[in-house]
């Protein structure tokens, strides 16, 4: 395998796929290059020599200028390469559409019909806190049910949303809040949701249940602490006959256009636009030819990038979406005084990511070329079948929770540095590189490392078939960990 990888034509910059001694030798596009100093595994090396102020190009586009001298052979980092960006842009709707050509295939995978003909991955039970006061209490209801049914039953997994929110917030944040609690009550994973308050919080019990609308009466129980003498002992009661509801469930086939699939990356390194992330994009054009849904979000690893997607969107409605959607995240960091580019991360850096423009270019890959079809706020429920983008942070347990709340029903989680948390649904760990693989097999779920010698299409097969036994129940490493987490954007005010 060769040492190096040069992602377009048009790039002025190759990836080091192992670390790179000085004085090592290479030829790349018939040109020979001396290694200048010694270059880490997933970092650039220049193909020319740039001037300052001169563009560096990687994924056929530019990710930033040279901020000095740079020889062919040297190392690009942050030392000697700064980004192009600023604050809003001005855009111009230049469609380029390219449909999906995936042939349509007869699979399925073993699902949950609901009431709501809704379909889920999982017959979870949820405890869904109104307000994080009463967080300790659920745990202790939780632990006495676990007592007596330490098989969970029909049940796959048993959760509790915890969080700190529900109470001494105002306008946006309480109602973000509210929006993912009321989100994760209506999730089709969920074949039991117990809501759990305590009485005198701004998120008041009688008022989310009206704001439900419509649920299933035997699915949904609400406890309210103050009304009742012993809520430990109400809770479990209330989670009793949850459990007995739950017992006529079971798994039958389903189509994959069924499947709905969030699409985030975290602790990304020099590989992750070049394994993980286009996985993730060929899975997500395969999925959305069979007739399903994906949902890229992380908004601020967009920047640098979005022009792409704008050139994707399926209309100009959608298309002036997805520029309300940029500039309004960006007028979200400038109100508050922070560049738009504050990004990348120490973790991505290391990794060899240098600037936003470089990871939002191998961030973007994992929605691979299909068309833009709907752009989602933050809180909001999946409408449309196909590729949609969601209004979120990059903060990963954040922007995992909104995936979760938007109706997905797995997250694919690429990472090159390796984490361990989950979402409340499950959280597929795909690592960028063997190494990762290896040292953490107790976090990662599937390895794309074999793309660098492996064709894609081969690769593909096999994480179509992996996505389809975690659907029909097999469990991830995060639900075999026990963590399971949910974390709500907080803009605001806390009073």
């Amino acid at each position: 395998m060769k040492p190096w990888l040069k992602m377009n034509p048009r790039d002025t910059v190759a990836v080091a796929l192992r670390p790179i001694e000085a004085g090592e030798q290479m030829i790349v596009d018939d040109q020979a290059l001396t290694i200048a100093s010694d270059i880490p595994q997933g970092h650039k090396i220049a193909l020319i020599r740039f001037v300052p102020g001169e563009m560096i190009t990687k994924y056929g586009y530019p990710i930033g200028h040279a901020t000095a001298a740079i020889e062919p052979g040297e190392w690009v980092h942050t030392h000697n390469i700064a980004t192009n960006l600023a604050g809003e842009e001005a855009y111009e709707y230049q469609p380029e559409l390219h449909p999906v050509t995936y042939p349509v295939r007869s699979l399925t995978f073993e699902g949950y019909r609901r009431a709501s003909g809704k379909v889920g991955i999982r017959n979870d039970l949820y405890i869904v806190p109104t307000v994080g006061c009463v967080n300790g209490i659920a745990e202790q209801i939780l632990q006495e049910f676990k007592a007596r049914h330490p098989d969970f039953g029909a049940f796959d997994n048993i959760t509790i949303l915890k969080h700190p929110y529900g109470c001494s917030q105002l306008g946006d944040d309480h109602r973000q809040t509210r929006s993912i609690l009321l989100d994760a009550v209506n999730h089709p994973n969920a074949g039991g949701v117990l809501v759990f308050g305590l009485g005198c919080e701004n998120n008041i019990v009688t008022e989310f249940r009206t704001m439900l609308g419509d649920y299933d009466e035997e699915r949904v129980k609400f406890l309210v602490a103050q009304e009742v003498g012993d809520e430990i002992e109400a809770g479990l009661n209330l989670l009793e006959e949850l459990y007995v509801t739950a017992q006529g469930d079971h798994r039958e086939p389903v189509p994959v256009s069924e499947l709905n699939v969030g699409l985030k990356c975290g602790g990304s390194d020099g590989f992750s636009g070049i394994t993980a992330n286009p996985l993730l994009g060929a899975f997500s054009d395969f999925l959305i030819s069979q007739g399903g849904s994906t949902i890229l979000t992380e908004v601020p690893e967009m920047f640098g990038a979005e022009k792409m997607l704008m050139a994707r969107a399926q209309s100009q409605e959608v298309y002036h979406d997805i520029v309300s959607l940029i500039n309004d995240f960006k007028q979200y960091f400038l109100s508050y005084g922070e560049p738009v580019y504050e990004n990348p991360s120490p973790g991505n850096k290391a990794g060899g990511i240098s600037t936003l423009e470089d990871k939002s270019l191998g961030c973007t890959q994992k929605a691979g070329s299909a068309p833009v079809v709907d752009v989602l706020q933050y809180g909001e429920k999946l409408r449309k079948k196909g590729l949609s983008l969601l209004q979120a942070p990059g903060n990963d347990l954040v922007a995992s929770s909104a995936l979760a709340a938007s109706d997905c029903h797995l997250v694919l989680f690429t990472t090159g540095r390796g984490t361990p948390f989950g979402s409340f649904v499950p959280t597929v760990k795909i690592a960028t590189n063997n190494e990762l693989f290896a040292k953490k097999g107790h976090w990662m779920d599937f390895n794309a490392g074999p793309l660098l010698e492996k064709p894609m299409t081969e690769v593909l097969e096999q994480f179509i078939a992996y996505i389809i036994e975690v659907a029909s129940g097999r469990k991830t490493r995060n639900e075999h960990n026990e963590v399971r987490e949910l974390a709500i954007f907080k803009t605001g005010v806390t009073l």
